[in-house]
């Protein structure tokens, strides 16, 4: 794509004064030159003093750093990105690792549940259910003509924290965000869309601030109706658009993503996203333990969308290991809200069938083969080697499970996945005191690193955020025109790849936040060049797809502008 603006040298736009200033792509603020502020009719509006990004990036920081909470530098940081977008991203870029939990999880889930008491200006769309007759004249608007990556949620089930209604918006906002900040894709190519089709949180409905729409979630005939407008509005508009699913409940994540992904250029980051990152860190973290994938023996807390997405791409990579399908299956322990998933269990999803226990693996486990099996049963019996939550359980990692668990593994592999902070299944220093400094951990949130003997034990973020913006990246540099789950194994590959436990068996499992720009590029290739070998992509050497990769990476910058026409 050459109208990227990453390869312009000047840009030129026919705003002038307050006009200028207030579009977000287009204002530098104190930055714009004498001889631009002659130009577009700024002098007087401005103070005199002429800045540079870095100067504006240091102010933006000292006000940042001096507020008392975590929220307050979110709404902070939105309100920078409704005002001046490339000062927004140059800050992020430059500090990843100190914002990054600021502008997503864990932060963001606070942001959703307050979104309506600071919106203030429009970004995205809502696309609302009385509007649906609309949804198409809604994204005629031109400004929206270079859209290629749309983030789509509906709200029903924001990270741990359930129904947030129209909030749900901050979701697909953080999610871009990173698409931009570490993957450099352009801010102009990204849109975020909340599908606000009620919400059954009460404390939204009454509240008087409420944006989104008040009444309860349109289910059924009515909503799959309201979904296909959209999606049938998306590709006429745009065919070939990347269209990201995020926190859809499970009832609707799996069964529109299956209905989708072959219409469409799209995928679910809750489902594949999550399964890549647990994925590349157990390829990492089997670096240090020497157990081979193919012995591995994997419990899973949540048998949802996420643990039967991850149990998936975890049983394919043990058959490209050498396994069959079913020895890689037996290998999985899922345990949902009703125990252990055994054979003969009512409400079995096709999701979660290949990773049903027969009654003759489980015979003496308990005396009644009909009662509930629970997480410790499970470690007590299966002695799996790893521990994955994606359950929105706080606490459910009880000193007991953890305990149990290392007394069968020298070095247990524990993911606590679930986001934000709150939800997290246990904390890492209860992980490292109850394994005696064994475990090895990964949280979906970022934790502080905990200390153990004498030393610091650093706590790997195992977000989709090592995953998903590559991921984008790559699908554009190529044009595929569908996401396979290879492309995600290949992403989970990558990231291993760069695992600095590659090199040291002490080291972190993964790589630092403050890399997520060169991890994406390198997750950009392996999906790239595995979207060739799947045939969703026209073919193209490695050099070129190096070289695209670059074309589309946008370094947040300010440029000179020039008058148009």
């Amino acid at each position: 794509m050459q109208d990227i603006a990453n390869t312009q040298a000047v840009i030129k736009t026919s705003l002038s004064g307050y006009e200028l200033i207030n579009t977000p792509m287009l204002n530098k603020g104190m930055a714009f030159t004498a001889h631009e502020r002659d130009m577009f009719r700024l002098h007087g509006l401005l103070p005199p003093h002429v800045g540079t990004i870095d100067e504006q990036a240091d102010r933006r920081l000292k006000i940042l750093r001096a507020f008392s909470t975590d929220f307050e530098r979110y709404a902070f940081l939105r309100d920078l990105q409704d005002t001046n977008e490339t000062l927004f991203y140059h800050v992020l870029v430059h500090h990843l690792e100190e914002l990054l939990p600021l502008v997503y999880t864990p932060t963001v889930g606070e942001g959703c549940q307050h979104f309506s008491e600071i919106w203030r200006k429009p970004r995205g769309l809502f696309l609302s259910y009385p509007n649906k007759q609309r949804i198409r004249e809604i994204l005629a608007d031109p400004r929206f003509d270079r859209v290629r990556v749309i983030v789509v949620s509906d709200g029903e089930r924001i990270l741990g924290l359930g129904d947030q209604g129209a909030g749900g918006m901050g979701i697909p906002i953080g999610k871009l965000s990173l698409y931009t900040g570490c993957a450099g894709i352009h801010p102009e190519l990204t849109l975020p869309i909340l599908l606000d089709v009620g919400t059954n949180n009460r404390e939204r409905l009454t509240n008087p601030l409420y944006i989104g729409w008040r009444h309860e979630r349109i289910v059924g005939t009515e909503y799959d109706e309201f979904v296909e407008e959209f999606v049938s509005a998306v590709i006429e508009r745009w065919p070939d658009v990347l269209l990201q699913w995020e926190d859809f409940a499970g009832s609707n994540a799996s069964r529109l993503l299956q209905k989708y992904r072959g219409r469409l250029c799209t995928f679910n980051d809750d489902i594949q996203g999550t399964a890549a990152i647990a994925a590349g860190t157990l390829l990492a973290a089997i670096n240090v333990t020497g157990i081979p994938l193919q012995e591995q023996r994997i419990a899973v807390l949540g048998a949802g969308s996420a643990g039967c997405g991850i149990s998936s791409l975890l049983l394919r990579a043990m058959v490209d290991a050498g396994m069959s399908e079913e020895q890689a299956s037996q290998a999985f322990f899922l345990v949902d809200r009703n125990g252990l998933l055994v054979e003969g269990m009512e409400g079995i999803t096709s999701a979660q069938a290949p990773f049903v226990q027969s009654r003759d693996a489980i015979k003496g486990w308990d005396d009644d083969a009909s009662s509930h099996i629970g997480l410790l049963e499970v470690m007590r019996h299966a002695k799996p080697t790893v521990l994955i939550g994606v359950s929105g359980q706080a606490g459910a990692f009880s000193e007991d499970v953890v305990r149990t668990m290392a007394q069968h593994v020298e070095r247990p592999v524990i993911f606590p996945l679930s986001n934000p902070t709150s939800r997290s299944e246990a904390t890492p220093q209860q992980l490292i005191e109850w394994t005696e400094g064994r475990a090895l951990v990964g949280t979906g949130s970022p934790f502080a690193p905990v200390p153990w003997q004498g030393r610091s034990v650093h706590i790997d973020q195992t977000n989709n955020s090592y995953v998903f913006p590559g991921v984008g990246l790559g699908v554009l540099a190529v044009g595929a025109k569908r996401v396979t789950d290879t492309m995600f194994m290949a992403a989970a590959k990558a990231v291993a790849a760069m695992s600095p436990t590659v090199k040291d068996k002490t080291a972190s499992l993964l790589p630092p936040v403050d890399q997520l720009r060169e991890v994406s590029v390198a997750v950009a290739k392996a999906v790239a060049m595995q979207a060739q070998v799947d045939g969703v992509a026209g073919a193209c050497d490695e050099a070129e797809v190096d070289r695209r990769i670059e074309a589309f990476v946008w370094e947040p910058k300010y440029l000179p502008y020039a008058l148009a026409g």
